[in-house]
């Protein structure tokens, strides 16, 4: 058995007549995240970073945004193929720690449902995903309130698989 990290990133401008939607949850907003899908920046910083971690590209090969299969998709559904393909590859999701970078709104009051969400999603414990949110200090698109973005690790425990011996 091996464990394997992934990094994942992502960023999207935030634009008025748009749903927010962080990690899953829709959270009441001015303005939401443009994109191909709904943009939801959180899981697919958690999406990218399995994919990383088992060595299948990034989201922009499994989800390109010339297909319209993937056109306004919730990142729920991304998320649930990334996992898919995971258990595929012969992993299992270990944990995944996200951190969502954003001036404004406060995700303080929607962190445990994004939690919850994200680690059922995952098949995993709660105690096996954590969230974070951090401002940007003022500084730059996100700072100004123009752009949201989001990091994220996981691990994903690859199992030995055993070759039959041949008589």
């Amino acid at each position: 058995m091996s464990t394997r990290v992934g990094f994942g990133f992502d960023v999207h401008r935030l634009v008025a007549g748009r749903p927010l939607i962080i990690g899953g949850v829709p959270i009441p907003f001015a303005k939401g995240l443009l994109g191909h899908s709904d943009a939801d920046v959180a899981l697919h910083a958690v999406a990218s970073a399995l994919l990383g971690a088992v060595g299948a590209g990034d989201l922009g090969t499994h989800f390109p945004d010339t297909d319209p299969r993937w056109k306004g998709a919730s990142s729920r559904r991304l998320l649930a193929e990334v996992v898919r393909l995971v258990r595929r590859s012969g992993g299992r999701v270990g944990n995944a720690d996200v951190t969502v970078l954003a001036q404004r709104p406060r995700l303080e009051p929607y962190k445990a449902r994004i939690r919850a969400g994200l680690a059922r999603q995952l098949g995993v414990p709660a105690a096996c995903v954590n969230v974070k949110a951090s401002t940007y200090e003022g500084i730059g698109p996100i700072g100004h309130g123009r752009a949201l973005a989001a990091y994220a690790v996981a691990t994903v425990t690859i199992g030995a698989r055993r070759r039959r011996r041949q008589s």
